[in-house]
């Protein structure tokens, strides 16, 4: 069993955005000689992915023997490939796939990390004929019921979503042989474990259990102790945490100057976080930035899933700097050269002010976060200060004032990325999802237009038919047994 003596490891966080091979990989052992299967290996090979980040070659031994493993990993240490890489060389190994019988689990608090997850296993899990199927809240139960019926072998899930659907009886854990939890703590903060132990109880008693948590306290180590039998216990420091911390600033503001401050903050050159207490007021927020031309964008819970990925996108790329955000959404962004985090309202603890700030300052890049209080909020923001070990000196000010100005100005400018136009998934390729045309088709008329006096969704007057009435009018020639509406029948009928 390794102790828990941090390693040097570099910030291997990867967004659903972007490629692997993006990164680039520290020199150290290899894949293969950790005993990672050859066409895993050469999978990653073809992404450009040749070397093991620290936590990946500590965890890799201990998980493909079998072992439970027990991580303490912050986001961005490239834990993902640590506990993927041994459930898909298990899952590779025997091909079995049943309908609504997975045969690994992955368990993860929000949508973006469970799509994230799945974006950077499901290619490599090609090379081993190992099939995903993401399972969360705000997309379409339907399409993850058929997914599930057609069979996989890995659901990458939020514990919600995957308890309604097994209740409808649509999935089952009973043959599942490797379960994964990643960011625990982050599952307790959500009020998650009672769902997560539930699912868990109903996988295989001896089934490999991976747990990755950036804090082992609290509902975190209950869970350890009942599911993680003799777990290797392995930690990675990253290189990012040993470089300065961010500024940590906090300003003494009147009501009327918040939104005015706050657009002149998101006005600085760069990328900006800006996180707001609740979704309406992510909303409202948004829309003020807007209004005075700052390219924002909002990502909350209450937004389709489709919404959230457009703005992860586009804030990703730079082509909207400015992203406001509730907590619950933030746990899925991982974008490097955050220059700026702005609490625009107050957290409702220490935990949850420095994970916000850990948007910022991350892989040794340099960071500021900024705390707007107002007057009677200044006392319990002190006392979060100091919980969370940073001593900001709280400054009062207005907008214009020395202080945000010399802030603002301290902004570096990104350069935004256009993204390549997706392809249209439509099937047939052809306009509007239809097949192309044959020899001897007739031609398509335009969307919209029908024959001459036929009224939209009606189907063409075939010959010997008669006249159809105008819609409404009623048919007085129909005799009491044939079919009409309520005014056709006979009078006894009606009463």
């Amino acid at each position: 069993m390794s102790s828990f003596d941090p390693v040097d490891a570099v910030d291997t966080r990867i967004d659903p955005q972007h490629d692997l091979e993006n990164a680039p990989r520290p020199a150290g052992p290899t894949f293969a000689r950790l005993g990672l299967p050859q066409p895993l290996v050469t999978a990653l090979e073809r992404r450009g992915i040749h070397s093991p980040f620290a936590i990946q070659a500590t965890v890799l031994p201990d998980a493909l023997a079998g072992r439970d493993v027990l991580g303490k990993a912050a986001t961005g240490s490239g834990k993902t490939l640590a506990f993927g890489l041994p459930m898909l060389a298990r899952m590779g190994g025997t091909a079995r796939r049943g309908p609504r019988t997975p045969r690994a689990l992955v368990l993860v608090p929000t949508r973006e990390l469970a799509q994230q997850v799945s974006d950077n296993l499901a290619p490599l899990g090609q090379a081993t004929g190992v099939q995903f199927a993401t399972v969360y809240g705000g997309a379409p139960m339907y399409r993850q019921i058929q997914q599930l019926r057609r069979g996989v072998d890995v659901v990458v899930a939020t514990p919600g979503r995957l308890q309604d659907l097994i209740s409808q009886g649509e999935a089952s854990l009973a043959d599942v042989e490797v379960s994964v939890v990643d960011e625990a703590d982050f599952m307790s903060d959500l009020g998650f474990l009672p769902v997560v132990q539930e699912l868990l109880d109903q996988t295989r008693p001896d089934a490999q259990r991976l747990l990755f948590s950036a804090t082992l306290d609290g509902e975190v180590d209950t869970l350890v102790r009942r599911y993680l039998k003799d777990p290797a216990r392995h930690e990675v420091k990253r290189a990012g945490d040993d470089a300065p911390p961010a500024e940590h600033l906090a300003y003494s503001i009147a009501f009327r100057d918040k939104v005015p401050l706050t657009q002149e903050l998101a006005a600085r050159p760069g990328r900006t976080i800006v996180f707001a207490r609740t979704q309406l007021g992510v909303d409202r927020l948004t829309e003020n930035l807007q209004a005075v031309g700052i390219k924002a964008e909002a990502i909350h819970g209450g937004l389709p899933q489709s919404a959230r990925r457009r703005a992860l996108e586009a804030f990703t790329d730079a082509r909207s700097p400015v992203l406001v955000a509730t907590d619950v959404a933030a746990r899925g962004i991982h974008v490097d050269d955050v220059s700026l985090v702005l609490h625009y309202d107050p957290p409702a603890d220490h935990k949850t002010y420095l994970h916000r700030s850990g948007r910022t300052a991350r892989a040794g890049a340099a960071g500021v976060v900024v705390s707007l209080l107002l007057p009677d909020q200044v006392g319990q923001a002190k006392r979060r200060f100091r919980q969370a070990k940073v001593d900001p000196q709280v400054t009062r000010v207005r907008p214009g004032d020395a202080p945000i100005a010399e802030l603002v100005a301290s902004g570096v400018p990104v350069e935004p990325v256009e993204r390549p136009a997706r392809e249209s998934r439509r099937p047939h390729g052809g306009p509007g999802g239809r097949r192309p045309r044959r020899d001897g088709d007739r031609p398509r008329r335009p969307y919209g237009e029908g024959e001459r006096g036929r009224r939209d969704g009606e189907r063409p007057r075939r010959e010997g038919e008669r006249p159809r009435r105008p819609s409404g009018e009623r048919d007085r020639s129909r005799g009491p047994g044939e079919r009409g509406g309520r005014f056709d029948r006979p009078a006894s009928a009606r009463d």
